[in-house]
């Protein structure tokens, strides 16, 4: 019996990074936006 491999293929981490910068680019985007009317709620 053979270990199970625990390191992705090159092809399998470009497609992980990818999916990775799939969300955290909105996700980002969305919590800039959120600070930016926070400011502008608290600041009168």
């Amino acid at each position: 019996m053979s270990a199970p491999e625990t390191t992705p293929s090159g092809g399998r981490a470009a497609l992980t990074a990818l999916a990775w910068i799939w969300v955290a680019v909105p996700f980002g985007y969305g919590v800039w936006q959120l600070l930016i009317k926070v400011v502008q709620l608290f600041s009168g």
